[in-house]
């Protein structure tokens, strides 16, 4: 049975990527089936955080649903391999009715593709007075391929010309050498005489009589004799396709893997001489092999949507998908199906909420991993239960997570929220001028920057360098003030550093930093207006 992925959005956050893991995880408990969590673009460091703490590796990467050679149900996977005649391999397709197949090497390595079309160009030779060749072939083979019995083995290999008696013996005795074959009938002096020039074989067709005094000179001359039921020329014809396959194989046949696009795939073999091409691993091992019957059948991925229900969001490809389920607590998109499905839209806080009611609903406790991963995408999206659109919901989702998780929320939110906005190992100076505007106020310059952070510990714990970061920049550049907002988004509340003329940061109230502004959050909305308005009386005063 083909896997169904659950994936989120693009440029996932921690809320689809926990509604991914989690709901795959249920799905897999209690249908059958394969549910496979997927992700459509990089994790960021929120996600990762969450991740490592959870013990859970990310999603599998799918850039992309279309559907791929590896979503054929059926492949060719007749092969041949490269040590073997060719003539088996014309047996081989004439009993797997195909009329392509390939050749590997002893690690299963794709080699070429022996195709009827090449079978043809060998046994019809455009070059009627090029010799009949036998081998490199095991003796036992060709007596295999004959039907002969092997009266006399002299060699373990054959590897010559091949000459049918049926003209004057002296031509025939001319052109014959130590290596090479005789084809004769029921002609005894002839036999002896060509046993006697010391060939490397004698082959008696036709089931011609075969003389005592035949046996004791190929004994005697090291000539290995056959014999075979067969008339000369059936001999001729498959000592034509003795020799090893590699002398009729095609080595410009396409490969593909197993992770191109479907309608890649149809191209290729479309526009291939052998209307076929090979599926093969990174390192070349043959897999299957593909016709133009390998596209009669619908093929399409089965993908659950999660966190979003709009096309302009979703993997590259979802149009050619089999959208079975969607799970969102957004508006609803743009996204139509071509069938019913099961579509759960909630106004809650996250997706993750609605997961966990699934797991709930299903009677299913989700293990500690799943509990932290669940609370790590319901705490992102509702910044610790304090975004507007936190619901009684996501509170008793949280509830019931942090009991099996066996961790405090606020804590564990407040470290996320702090992994989202990337501080780590970042310069003081470098965080300053990550997000900052320049204003001009009473014809003096003012630089006002803003960090976001998950808690007041970054303020608290930074302040010395933090000042003196803001003071060299200040200095450097030349603003009359330059200001550093460290915004703790969990406890909903700004701490301001300033630098710059003392007598103006007296006069504004800035000489004992940080000042705590409550409720400040915004830069544009909740401290410049009241900033503008404050210095704009100082300076009039």
């Amino acid at each position: 049975m083909s896997p169904t992925y659950i994936i989120g959005h693009r440029q996932p956050d921690t809320d689809s990527i926990a509604s991914s893991v989690a709901y795959a995880s249920l799905l897999n408990q209690i249908h059958s089936g394969t549910f496979i969590p997927a992700r459509c673009g990089d994790l960021n460091a929120e996600t990762d955080y969450a991740l490592s703490i959870a013990g859970i590796e990310p999603p599998v990467l799918i850039e992309n649903v279309e559907p791929s050679v590896g979503d054929i149900p059926f492949l060719y996977t007749q092969k041949a391999p490269m040590n073997i005649p060719a003539i088996d391999v014309a047996l081989l397709m004439d009993e797997y009715d195909i009329r392509n197949i390939p050749i590997v090497d002893d690690e299963n390595r794709f080699l070429g593709l022996v195709s009827e079309h090449g079978l043809a160009r060998a046994y019809v030779s455009p070059h009627a007075s090029l010799p009949l060749k036998v081998g490199p072939i095991k003796l036992e083979a060709l007596a295999r391929i004959l039907q002969a019995e092997i009266v006399h083995a002299a060699h373990d290999e054959i590897n010559g010309n091949a000459s049918i008696v049926i003209d004057a013996l002296h031509i025939s005795l001319a052109r014959l050498g130590p290596d090479d074959v005789a084809i004769i009938g029921d002609n005894e002096p002839s036999q002896i005489a060509l046993v006697a020039e010391g060939i490397c074989a004698l082959i008696i067709a036709e089931g011609a009589h075969l003389g005592e005094r035949v046996r004791e000179s190929a004994k005697s001359m090291e000539v290995s004799l056959l014999k075979t039921t067969l008339d000369a020329f059936s001999v001729g014809r498959l000592l034509h396709l003795s020799g090893p396959v590699e002398t009729i194989m095609a080595t410009d046949a396409e490969t593909i893997h197993k992770d191109d696009l479907l309608s890649t795939a149809a191209q290729i073999v479309s526009n291939s001489p052998y209307r076929t091409a090979c599926v093969t691993d990174e390192d070349g091992h043959f897999i299957g092999m593909l016709s133009r019957n390998s596209f009669l059948e619908d093929v399409h991925k089965s993908v659950i949507l999660v966190d979003h229900n709009e096309y302009t969001q979703a993997v590259e490809g979802i149009e050619t998908a089999e959208i079975i389920e969607i799970i969102d607590h957004h508006r609803l998109g743009t996204i139509a199906t071509l069938q019913p499905i099961r579509f759960r839209n909630e106004p809650v806080g996250s997706t993750s909420t609605i997961i966990t009611m699934r797991y709930r609903e299903e009677q299913v406790v989700p293990d500690k991993a799943i509990a932290i991963m669940l609370l790590a995408g319901i705490l992102s999206d509702t910044l610790v239960l304090k975004m507007s659109t936190t619901t009684d919901r996501d509170r008793e989702a949280v509830a019931y997570l942090s009991g099996i998780a066996g961790i405090e929320p606020e804590e564990f939110g407040s470290e996320l929220i702090n992994k989202g906005m990337n501080l780590d190992g970042v310069p003081i100076e470098e965080l300053i001028v990550r997000d900052i505007k320049d204003f001009t106020l009473q014809d003096r310059t003012v630089s006002i920057a803003q960090i976001m952070t998950g808690s007041r510990e970054f303020a608290d714990s930074n302040i010395q360098i933090i000042q003196d970061s803001l003071t060299l920049y200040q200095m450097k550049y030349g603003y009359d003030i330059s200001i550093v907002l460290v915004t703790d988004v969990i406890g909903q509340r700004s701490f301001l550093f300033a630098a710059g003329d003392h007598g103006l940061l007296t006069k504004l109230g800035y000489q004992n930093q940080p000042v705590i502004f409550e409720g400040v959050m915004s830069r544009k909305k909740d401290f410049f207006p009241s900033f503008g308005q404050r210095f704009r009386q100082v300076m009039q005063s």
